[in-house]
């Protein structure tokens, strides 16, 4: 684990120095803030009742730090973008947010784990922080911007992060409603 670990944050660095310099090109901003958004909404989804308890032991060890790595770096593509869409190129705050996030997720899992059991509502509120943050990568895009003049800019980029928010939360809550058991499921 430990070893997975320290791969993963190093690649996690790497993906986020990449991601950030990907994301000052037209378009895929928009790309990246699609990819956050149905990241986001997918947190809210309910859990189906095949993946609970199907962990696979691993045969050896760099098979087991091989499982690690690429888990992390999935269920981390999340905070890679959102970590390079709000330092907005500045290297020091993209230094700042891994250097801030990467022990909380190593060292704090267990501890973030027991917290979103106890309190759901924290899942609700992080997938909405998601998807403030991908409105905001969506309005950013040198194409969106390109659109609109400088006056109006601020307005749309403030609501593009509402219309975001709302938006996750509103379909992992429509999401929920349309799975939720009937009767014959019992």
């Amino acid at each position: 684990m430990v070893i997975g670990a320290g791969m993963a944050s190093a690649l996690r660095i790497l993906l986020t120095g990449v991601v950030s310099v990907l994301l000052t090109l037209p378009y895929l901003r928009i790309v990246g803030a699609c990819a956050l958004l149905w990241i986001a909404v997918k947190l809210l989804a309910p859990a189906r009742r095949d993946e609970e308890g199907s962990a696979e032991a691993a045969e050896d060890l760099w098979r087991a730090v091989r499982i690690v790595v690429v888990a992390d770096i999935i269920m981390s593509f999340d905070n890679v973008i959102a970590i390079a869409a709000v330092a907005k190129g500045q290297y020091v705050l993209l230094a700042l947010g891994l250097i801030i996030s990467i022990p909380i997720v190593i060292a704090g899992s267990a501890i973030i784990l027991t917290l979103l059991e106890r309190f759901p509502a924290l899942v609700w509120g992080g997938a909405a922080v998601l998807g403030w943050v991908s409105g905001d990568i969506f309005a950013s895009d040198p194409i969106v911007f390109g659109f609109l003049p400088n006056l109006v800019m601020d307005e749309f980029a403030v609501g593009a992060q509402v219309l975001g928010a709302l938006l996750v939360v509103f379909s992992g809550a429509i999401w929920r409603y349309r799975s939720r058991p009937t009767e014959n499921e019992f």
